[in-house]
């Protein structure tokens, strides 16, 4: 019996009064090529803005005459947009028409990316980046389903494959661009480079799909969820970005972001279960495998982006390595990835999706525990190689985990579906940003003050260092500086090795999520998302 079969209800719940649209053929030849490459550029400046700006924090506060601290909204009000759109693209879909959605939304982000350029303040840019955000929100849910709709059905995985590696390749860049652009030129260019980016991919999506998009119906506005969706979300994605700044629940802000996120998101369930016309349909985690691939691809990628954020961290605030070489250190992921993916694609035809993200779980836990390994001597060299494997980790866990993901859905459902996946994926992305930022700190804590308890005054080892640095001619008051640097230096690569080894078990246990999907026929795993998309 294929996924289809076992994995959808007797009946789809959701409305019936849902339009299904007509039945495109897949694209050839050329068409096909530009199409995919059209596609792919939307969704690489997408990907590359939700990250470029991050190593340029410090240039921009300074030029805008703000803190660094205050310099954070600028990542901030990015990701809280973002996050709340995301899961809107299926109503908006409904409403607006897939290809004109997509459309609207590159050419909206190209305009929003040179007003970020053209910003004068930390408020107007703050208020540029919120419309950035917000009109990115549908971009990389719509490219899903319009790259699946390119292909024919038995060429799905490769579909998903060349959508896969954009995705991948953007969050490495991105830093890289970004740093460079900062050093070399002035910060609103990581923004403007968008702008002629933007506007080919914009013009050649619409030429390729605007006789492919997917019927409109004028539902009416779901105010009610949509009001709870933003209120929930918003607070949620605020608490996680300032939590570890302001204390956590030690402060009264995060206490009550945190009740408002968990009232209004139980309030917004509860009326998206009963709404007519939801903004987001919930109901899709009524089927067996999108629930079990939503949770799978959620939980690892949490796990994993947490590693990620803390890699960099660690390499230039322990390590002293610039924003430029932590950057240089990331950038052989995109190696395998790119060389992988097409492969996964066509693995994905004949082969059990389930076996080759179990695959890629096995290698997140080999890299997590190589880098377990690192402490303070280690070159960068030693610290690439993990990275470098890692590409073959990151292609044969999105590509096969999607394709579970949108397998044995109905075509109108797809959009939806991806843009529900997307943002839980997010979501589970901060979760491990902040978490694995707030161990890392109070690991450290813990480490030092154990250390401190060996390198004090009577302890052979720490008078002989003191007597050293004396003769060197340090004082007092600058030895115990230096001592105390090491100290801090060791706390902080123990406590980040600690994350690593915890990383690796905890990706040998995550490999049980992916069999909780039904088992699927060899020819049509890949293959229904595609029939869906079409």
């Amino acid at each position: 019996m294929s996924a289809t079969e076992t994995d959808r209800p007797a009946r789809d719940p959701a409305p019936a009064a849902r339009p299904q649209g007509a039945v495109h053929k897949p694209l050839e030849g050329r068409a096909r090529l530009f199409g995919t490459i059209a596609l792919s550029t939307a969704v690489f400046m997408n990907v590359l803005d939700s990250s470029i700006a991050n190593v340029s924090i410090p240039t921009i506060a300074g030029d805008l005459g703000v803190s660094a601290t205050q310099g954070t909204w600028v990542i901030t009000s990015f990701a809280v947009a973002n996050a709340i759109t995301v899961p809107l693209t299926g109503w908006l879909t409904q409403r607006f028409g897939q290809v004109r959605l997509f459309v609207l939304s590159v050419l909206l982000f190209v305009l929003s990316s040179w007003l970020c350029g053209f910003s004068w303040s930390l408020e107007s840019l703050v208020a540029f980046r919120v419309l950035q955000g917000a009109v990115a929100g549908p971009m990389i849910p719509l490219s899903q389903s319009l790259m699946l709709g390119s292909y024919p059905k038995e060429k799905a995985g490769m579909a998903l494959a060349m959508w896969s590696m954009t995705v991948l390749v953007g969050p490495v860049v991105g830093p890289l661009l970004g740093g460079w652009i900062s050093d070399n030129y002035t910060w609103p260019w990581i923004f403007y480079i968008n702008v002629p980016v933007g506007l080919l991919a914009g013009w050649a999506s619409w030429q390729l799909y605007k006789t492919r998009d997917s019927a409109r119906s004028k539902l009416p506005i779901d105010t009610t969820g949509l009001a709870l969706l933003v209120l929930w979300v918003g607070a949620l994605q605020l608490m996680l970005d300032k939590g570890k700044e302001l204390d956590w629940f030690a402060s009264p802000a995060i206490t009550t972001m945190a009740v408002v996120a968990v009232v209004s998101f139980v309030f917004f369930v509860i009326w998206e279960l009963t709404a007519k016309h939801p903004v987001v349909d919930l109901t899709l985690f009524k089927y067996r495998n999108f629930t079990a691939g939503v949770l799978t691809i959620s939980v690892g990628y949490g796990l994993f982006f947490g590693t990620v954020v803390l890699l960099p961290l660690w390499m230039q605030s322990t390590l002293g390595y610039t924003a430029t070489y932590a950057g240089i250190a990331s950038a052989p992921v995109g190696i395998l990835a790119i060389i992988f993916s097409p492969l996964v694609g066509k693995l994905l035809t004949n082969h059990d999706p389930r076996k080759i993200a179990t695959v890629a779980f096995l290698i997140f836990a080999l890299i997590s525990y190589m880098r377990a390994n690192f402490n303070t001597e280690v070159d960068l060299y030693t610290i690439m190689i993990p990275t470098f494997i890692q590409g073959a980790a990151m292609a044969t866990f999105f590509i096969p985990l999607t394709t579970i993901t949108l397998s044995g859905l109905d075509p109108h459902r797809i959009p939806s579906a991806a843009g529900l996946s997307n943002f839980v994926r997010l979501l589970f992305g901060a979760f491990g940003t902040s978490i694995t930022t707030t161990m890392w700190d109070n690991r450290a804590s813990l480490h030092h003050a154990q250390l401190t308890e060996i390198a004090r005054p009577g302890m052979p080892a720490f008078d002989a260092i003191m007597a050293g640095l004396r003769q060197k001619g340090l004082t007092l008051e600058q030895s115990a500086a230096v001592i105390n640097n090491m100290i801090d230096q060791q706390a902080f690569t123990i406590s980040a090795t600690d994350i690593f080894y915890a990383s690796a078990i905890l990706f040998l246990i995550l490999m049980g999520l992916v069999w909780i999907a039904a088992p699927k026929s060899s020819k049509g795993a890949p293959g229904d998302a595609a029939a869906a998309a079409h």
